[in-house]
């Protein structure tokens, strides 16, 4: 019913603290293959969910092999890029937060399969403007497409629960944010309350 899919990548064209560029990539080729199924209405929650409006449509994750080497540091051996898009599905766990399908939002069924190459066509013209050297272009792309960008959400830090308004993301993959001061946040450092 849905797209659950891992791509094994070798981004050794990267240094181990360039692993957003790579995020940002995957996130960016991922909407591009999406919006064309409803333009305009979904944005990358940092830092890599779909999200159309505000229910979640789909997520990235990467898992990273980074091998140490003392004298040259460390190298970027593998990636793995496991991809979850909620294509066909109608109804969902009471445990997950705000999800919806690509049927719920176009009202059409799809063949996940064809789908499925589709996404990895995207991805692959993405991958290669990432090795050309095209990072800063994709993550511009990237917070154009911001989810809640300019608006003001509720994040939670610890214990403390504060406003603040999504400003952009830095090239290393940080959150910042705009209160009484500004902030940046790595990942997993703060939650998103929607």
């Amino acid at each position: 019913m849905n797209i659950l899919i891992s791509i094994v990548l070798k981004p050794d064209f990267l240094q181990p603290i360039q692993q957003f560029q790579l995020s940002a990539c995957i996130a960016v080729a991922t909407h591009q293959f999406l919006d064309k199924y409803d333009e305009g209405s979904l944005k990358i929650k940092w830092p890599n969910d779909l999200y159309w409006r505000d229910r979640k449509l789909g997520g990235v994750l990467i898992e990273n092999i980074v091998r140490s080497r003392e004298s040259e540091g460390g190298t970027w051996d593998w990636a793995v890029v496991g991809i979850g898009i909620n294509i066909n599905q109608e109804s969902f766990t009471a445990d997950l937060k705000n999800p919806v399908s690509l049927k719920q939002v176009t009202g059409k069924s799809f063949d996940q399969i064809r789908l499925a190459k589709e996404l990895c066509i995207s991805i692959d013209q993405f991958y290669k403007r990432l090795i050309n050297k095209e990072a800063t272009a994709i993550l511009e792309r990237y917070n154009q497409l911001l989810y809640k960008k300019d608006e003001m959400v509720k994040l939670r830090k610890g214990n403390r629960i504060f406003s603040a308004v999504i400003k952009n993301i830095t090239p290393s993959g940080q959150l910042i944010v705009q209160h009484s001061v500004e902030e940046q946040f790595d990942f997993g450092e703060i939650e998103w309350l929607i």
